[in-house]
């Protein structure tokens, strides 16, 4: 029976045939190397009859083949020893090694510990620099505020001495009118004893009512001049209620309505509102600066601006 009948057979052959031969090829080029056997050393021994000599003549005669025998012996013995020797270098190279490996852990171990101190200084130079950082932001505050509170203790000193000015202008306004009223008031009329009068029309006389009070600053009315006023502000009571001045030949009912903050101080007074009979200015004004005067008790637990009323009676007669 033929192997090779089929063109695919032929084909595997020789495919084969190829592969074998490369690597044939590569095992005799690359492969079976062998080492050759070391080199043997030696050293080389002069022959002689005795153990000492000098001089560079040989003069003695060749020795006997017992005695080159014996020498031949102790040669090899010599030799032998002299091979011995090539070990002691082996093990004198290794301990450099040793001592190389030992230098290159020191300087591993060496290089950790500086690289952890490098570390630990960056660590600690940020730490330093958030630290600064915070004290100059608290420097900052401290000064901010120091200048805040500088500004408002300035303002407050400037508003109160702008209130000071004012009450001061309004106090000598007051005298400046009460002045005048009074040489108006004076002459030499019929009216009182004769000496003088008082009033403010101007006119020689004494201006009144013979039945009312002679340190009252109205002039009008029979005797009377209103009630004290009806204060409305809720469970809080009127520390301080001055009476309305009362200069004007009007009467009737003027409601005021007031804000009034913890401490118990009006902040503001609108006359006039709902309730009030008579619009006449004189009254308006009377019960306004009236209601600006008035204090109420103290509570902390009232609301900043707390709206309230008081009611004057203005009446001409008891």
């Amino acid at each position: 029976m033929d192997l090779l009948d089929t063109e695919y057979k032929r084909k595997s052959a020789i495919l084969t045939a190829i592969i074998m031969g490369i690597m044939l090829f590569l095992i005799f080029t690359f492969g079976l190397k062998y080492l050759d056997p070391p080199e043997e050393y030696g050293i080389a021994v002069n022959f002689g009859t005795s153990d000492v000599g000098s001089g560079n003549t040989q003069s003695e005669p060749a020795p006997s083949s017992s005695a080159s025998q014996e020498e031949v012996e102790e040669v090899e013995e010599v030799v032998e020893e002299v091979e011995e020797v090539p070990e002691t270098p082996t093990e004198a190279v290794a301990t450099p090694s040793k001592a190389e490996d030992v230098i290159t852990n020191d300087n591993a171990e060496s290089i950790k510990i500086n690289k952890q101190k490098e570390a630990e200084r960056k660590a600690e130079a940020t730490k330093k620099r958030i630290e600064d950082a915070k004290r100059k932001a608290d420097r900052e505050a401290k000064q901010k505020a120091e200048q805040i509170r500088k500004q408002k203790a300035a303002e407050k000193a400037a508003k109160e001495a702008k209130e000071a000015k004012d009450r001061a202008e309004k106090a000598a306004k007051r005298e400046g009118l009460d002045g005048m009223f009074d040489k108006l008031g004076k002459g030499d009329g019929t009216g009182g004893t004769g000496s003088g009068g008082d009033g403010d029309d101007g006119k020689a006389g004494d201006k009144g009512n013979p039945n009312g009070d002679k340190n009252a600053s109205g002039y009008y009315g029979n005797g009377g001049g209103g009630s004290g006023g009806n204060y409305r502000l809720g469970n809080r009571k009127a520390t301080s209620t001055p009476k309305p001045t009362y200069d004007c030949n009007e009467q009737g009912k003027v409601v005021v309505s007031i804000s009034v903050d913890k401490s118990g101080r009006v902040l503001a007074a609108t006359a006039g509102i709902k309730g009030t009979t008579n619009s006449a200015p004189c009254l308006l004004k009377r019960a306004k600066e009236a209601a600006l005067k008035t204090k109420f008790n103290s509570d902390t637990n009232a609301p900043s601006k707390q709206v309230g009323s008081i009611i004057y009676n203005f009446s001409l007669s008891n």
